[in-house]
């Protein structure tokens, strides 16, 4: 494998994206003509990565376990609008 496609699908990772989307990278790297072997080797690197960040979570995990994480009713609404639209286009 190339270093650029290890390069892509560890940056992918270093920059906090899901396993599904580095799961993407490693399936355009392999399309673009790689062997089996590479192709291993980038779904172990991919395996490798946490599904969640833990140092973005933990703080909001502590704030719900200690009752002080609120949710503005009006802005999840907002925001659950918007994701929908963009769904539907």
């Amino acid at each position: 494998m190339s270093s650029e496609a290890y390069s892509e699908i560890f940056k992918s990772i270093a920059l906090g994206r899901s396993k599904k989307f580095a799961n993407n990278v490693a399936s355009e790297v392999v399309a673009k003509g790689l062997r089996m072997k590479d192709y291993q080797k980038a779904m172990e690197a991919v395996a490798a990565c946490p599904d969640v960040r833990e140092d973005l979570t933990a703080p909001i995990k502590a704030k719900i376990q200690e009752g002080t994480y609120k949710v503005d009713a009006s802005d999840f609404a907002d925001k659950l609008m918007r994701k929908y639209q963009e769904t539907r286009r």
